[in-house]
């Protein structure tokens, strides 16, 4: 999800009851058709390791990649960026395996 005008990631939000993708660089606005088709991600922190944070619930809709799941083994992964570190750091990639929910992240 892209920008057509000038290429920047889009980002989604909720407008005047509207689903819109918003570019945050040139302002370009697209309605969302199917609202559902995006991704929701729920994160809490975990008691056992402060300032950690744990992914409770990602829905279908994320883009899928061709990793190997290190649990078992299966091909396929839905995948994520966040900003874990300070903003001098690369970003850390998550996946979660399409079969058996198995999440683990890659730092760059």
């Amino acid at each position: 999800m892209f920008c057509p005008k000038c290429g920047t990631l889009l980002s989604v939000r909720r407008e005047q009851g509207k689903v819109v993708k918003r570019c945050p660089n040139c302002g370009y606005t697209e309605e969302v058709k199917s609202p559902s088709a995006i991704a929701r991600v729920t994160r809490k922190r975990t008691e056992k390791k402060p300032g950690v944070v744990a992914v409770s619930h990602i829905e279908e809709g994320l883009p899928v990649t061709d990793e190997e799941c290190p649990k078992c083994g299966n091909v396929g992964a839905y995948w994520w960026i966040e900003q874990t570190r300070s903003g001098d750091e690369p970003p850390t990639r998550f996946y979660r395996c399409v079969k058996c929910k198995h999440t683990w992240r890659e730092y760059a």
